[in-house]
């Protein structure tokens, strides 16, 4: 990898919710400037700009070509992450992306390799490893023996169901390629997928659905079943977050941020952290990372492996069949 000259100078692609905590982290921080920043609106880009001190830019090609910008965050569509991401690989530049790399898994490897052969940066955001339920999974899972079966499920209700772009199967992608820690947790906890089988549905499907509901199993190559399913929309009445896993000495039971170990009579409450700063906890550590090579805590090809693994979701809902993993 480069060496980069402090400040490190940075441009951001979006104008949400992530792209705003970035923005703030950088220019918060000594080591880095925000230099540039494009949206998909001139009035909201104008506006971000003007909250973050730096210049709004009409394209998000004009931040990639920007001579003095060294380092791109990729905050916007998911639809447009992978054609981003190689424009500013091949412009020289490093790369932090928000998940999924591409939603072509194929694209997404050709990218890893684009990013090795200019030793450039190639960081794919996954904060939900850095969050409170996974870390307190991570660290109970000792405790419950052997672990044979797990489920996660996530059902968000909107009423009524907004027209924006994580609603729009073009823009946002197969449910389980575009919210892809719904599989990156499993992976992630029990490494390689041997098979997968998933069905899915959506309501009133045109250029955007009013719902959507998609659930898989996974059998893994150390035997454990998995079930995921993730549901949002205009049908759904309750919400639910729930992660259990079912082990042969005990079960962890995750309920929103309440988390239970079982053994038999045993009920032992699990301290579960919360999910703000994460965004910006992940800005630092790309810091640290570029100025002091300190380690990330994920790596683009773990992150892409599990989009593989969501991508034969979709091609077996597609199909109506069970999918073995190759590879």
């Amino acid at each position: 990898m480069t060496n980069i000259t402090l400040p490190i100078k940075a441009g951001i692609i979006g104008t949400g919710y992530v792209a705003n905590q970035r923005a703030q982290t950088l220019q918060a921080d000594s080591r880095s400037h925000l230099i540039a920043v494009s949206g998909y609106t001139p009035e909201t880009t104008q506006q971000f700009a003007q909250t973050h001190k730096t210049l709004a830019v009409d394209s998000w090609q004009q931040v990639v070509e920007h001579p003095n910008i060294d380092l791109v965050f990729i905050c916007t569509i998911n639809r447009d992450h992978g054609t981003i991401a190689r424009a500013t690989l091949e412009a020289g530049k490093d790369v932090v992306i928000e998940y999924p790399l591409s939603l072509d898994p194929t694209e997404a490897e050709s990218l890893i390799a684009l990013a090795q052969s200019k030793s450039k940066l190639l960081h794919v955001e996954h904060i939900e490893l850095l969050g409170g339920l996974h870390q307190a999974l991570r660290q109970w899972l000792p405790k419950i023996g052997n672990a044979f079966y797990a489920r996660y499920i996530t059902i968000v209700p909107k009423h009524p169901a907004p027209k924006r772009w994580s609603y729009n199967p073009e823009l946002f992608g197969f449910p389980f390629n575009a919210a892809l820690p719904h599989i990156h947790r499993f992976t992630n906890l029990f490494g390689d997928v041997a098979s997968v089988s998933c069905q899915s549905r959506f309501w009133n499907l045109s250029d955007y659905y009013s719902a959507c509901l998609c659930t898989a199993q996974m059998r893994f190559g150390n035997s454990l079943i998995a079930e995921v399913t993730y549901g949002k929309g205009d049908r759904f009445w309750q919400g639910l977050r729930n992660f259990e896993v079912h082990g042969e000495e005990g079960t962890l039971l995750f309920e929103g941020q309440q988390g239970t170990l079982i053994r038999g009579e045993e009920r032992i409450s699990i301290e579960v952290a919360g999910k703000r700063g994460l965004f910006v906890k992940d800005t630092n550590m790309v810091l640290d990372h570029l100025t002091k090579g300190t380690p990330l805590y994920v790596s683009p090809a773990e992150s892409v492996y599990a989009l593989k693994v969501a991508d034969t979701a979709r091609q077996s809902a597609a199909m109506g069949e069970s999918k073995v993993i190759n590879g």
